[in-house]
């Protein structure tokens, strides 16, 4: 039992801090409880997002990535840079470079703020890391 917290404690010391408001934080938290049935997987990391989030107001969201934020990112394994706008389900459209907040990606960059980085599990079980270099409203 030890190790499995000690290795949940470093788990969790790895991950970049992020943040949240409580109205995104619990419309999120409430998304990922009704999706855990069809996207277990990613519903979980969300939720587990969610979880570890510091609550704060508007006013200290500054460059930090929300719901309808526009964000480049780099994935760390290729080194190419992607532009998107991180939405709800509803909104998604691969083509305008919507990416749903219930995709892997999507969950991995909410609450993140330029120049942090972050590892997540693709659908194919693979660990992929991405690092943020910009968000604008």
């Amino acid at each position: 039992m030890r190790n499995f917290e000690a290795e949940s404690r470093r788990e969790q010391s790895a991950l970049p801090p992020i943040k949240i408001t409580e109205d995104e934080s619990r419309r999120l938290s409430s998304l990922a409880n009704s999706s855990m049935d069809l996207f277990p997987r990613v519903a979980h990391f969300l939720a587990r997002e969610m979880e570890r989030a510091t609550v704060t107001d508007e006013n200290n969201l500054r460059g930090v990535i929300r719901m309808g934020s526009k964000v480049t990112y780099r994935d760390d394994e290729t080194g190419a840079s992607r532009e998107i706008v991180l939405v709800y389900p509803h909104e998604a459209n691969i083509e305008l470079s919507r990416i749903s907040v219930l995709t892997p990606v999507g969950a991995a960059l909410i609450g993140l703020s330029p120049g942090q980085r972050i590892d997540f599990e693709t659908p194919h079980k693979r660990t992929r890391g991405l690092t943020v270099l910009a968000v604008s409203e």
